[in-house]
């Protein structure tokens, strides 16, 4: 009888020890799967805060970029706040902010006061967009032509250099004593009054006079 009483106790001592040692395995592992958590927690957080860090600079890289822009330019400029609107309403203001490689003869406030009176409020509605685009594309040209390589085009072409817009149609730049004059295609002249002012994405002259195919 004692012996069997001395058996249940060690039975129950052991029983002790095992649920003990059960439970202590479990809270270890409990313990062990919280801290697994908790650090892949924080792992995630890091990796939001840093896409989110990215992104931010991606947006402050980008605006940066738009304000340097020909767009960017020509908005910042008051005396181009014709132009700018022509830009918007014909939907080329993005075209000129993104990356590129472009020259853009930007025609003044002045420039488009010399048109026919009514003729800028009818190209700037919208049933008169295509023909918006094809004017004001019609000042620009792929890649960049800085002053002293239009120089330089002018001298080697004996006096004048003629080039195509992204249009297809062509301009020709001359020398009026020291300035500049571009010719269009109806073989009138538009002076350029100021350039070339560098932009991220191309070079812009401003120029008194709309250019115009006909």
């Amino acid at each position: 009888m004692k012996m069997k009483l001395k058996m249940n106790r060690t039975i129950g001592v052991v029983m002790c020890v095992l649920v003990l040692g059960i439970t202590a395995c479990n809270d270890a592992k409990k313990e062990e799967d919280n801290s697994v958590m908790e650090t892949e927690k924080m792992e995630m957080a890091d990796k939001q805060q840093q896409a989110t860090e990215m992104e931010k600079m991606e947006e402050e890289k980008k605006a940066m970029a738009i304000e340097t822009s020909i767009t960017g330019k020509a908005i910042s400029n008051k005396d181009l706040s014709t132009l700018v609107t022509a830009l918007k309403a014909a939907d080329l203001a993005t075209m000129l902010s993104e990356p590129g490689n472009y020259t853009v003869f930007a025609p003044s406030n002045q420039a488009f006061s010399k048109l026919p009176e009514g003729t800028v409020d009818a190209l700037l509605k919208p049933e008169n967009k295509e023909n918006l685009q094809s004017i004001l594309k019609y000042h620009v040209v792929s890649g960049q032509i800085t002053s002293d390589k239009l120089m330089e085009a002018i001298k080697g072409g004996n006096g004048k250099y003629t080039f195509k817009t992204v249009t297809g149609k062509e301009l020709t730049a001359m020398m009026d004593g020291d300035q500049y004059v571009i010719h269009d295609s109806r073989g009138e002249k538009s002076e350029v009054v100021l350039g070339s002012v560098e932009a991220s994405n191309g070079i812009v002259y401003i120029i008194n006079d709309v250019l115009m195919t006909k």
